[in-house]
């Protein structure tokens, strides 16, 4: 899976980060605050790459491990909405890459990855106070990932979708996570798998506009 991009993406793709022990208790302030209970802000920036030692991978079933692995992916989002906690915040998730260069598929007949690409962005991504986080592309649209890849019989291009994406925020490491998320495959010869399923940590979600760039939290 070489590329750039979320895959969810998605996709990323995204987001932030919870816990049952947040910073502040959700009587103290918005849903999405800094470690000092600082109020992440409409129009903040929010990102995240992914988690140390992690990868990044697109696998052709949700218990095999067969497809794409990459160990650089990285997201951005802009804070939309910071209601009072509990309550739901909303971001805007305007970019979401994946290295190319870091990318390696063992999919039999792929030689490589040449890149990877989240298409229709940006997508909506809602945080709860209890962590569930989930991604929506714009209506009538749909999350989408293009894969170009390379074969013996030359490059072949693979476009997969998804309706929305799931994960989880947690405060422990102020990260997202996405298990077996999954895309079907829009487009592409036989030898792009039929389903990926997507699974990533993104840690520490940060606000960057915020001095320091400080770790986020969900309360």
């Amino acid at each position: 899976m070489r590329t750039r991009t979320s895959l969810t993406l998605a996709a990323a793709v995204t987001a932030l980060a919870l816990s049952a022990a947040g910073p502040a208790s959700a009587a103290d302030g918005p849903v999405l605050t800094t470690a000092d209970g600082t109020a992440v802000a409409a129009g903040d920036v929010l990102s995240a790459s992914l988690a140390s030692g992690t990868n990044a991978t697109l696998y052709s079933s949700a218990t095999g491990t067969s497809g794409i692995s990459c160990s650089s992916s990285a997201f951005v989002a802009t804070a939309v909405d910071n209601p009072a906690a509990p309550g739901t915040a909303t971001e805007s998730v305007t970019s979401h890459t994946f290295d190319a260069a870091s990318c390696t598929s063992n999919v039999i007949g792929v030689l490589g990855v040449t890149s990877i690409k989240v298409d229709n962005l940006p997508y909506t991504t809602t945080v709860t106070s209890g962590g569930a986080l989930t991604i929506t592309p714009a209506a009538g649209s749909s999350i989408q990932t293009t894969a170009v890849l390379r074969t013996l019989l030359g490059s072949i291009t693979c476009v997969y979708r998804a309706p929305s994406l799931s994960g989880t925020a947690n405060n422990a490491d102020n990260s997202i996570s996405f298990t077996n998320q999954q895309f079907t495959k829009f487009s592409g010869s036989s030898l792009c798998f039929s389903n990926g399923f997507f699974t990533a940590k993104y840690a520490p979600v940060a606000d960057t506009t915020q001095s320091g760039s400080p770790a986020v939290f969900v309360n």
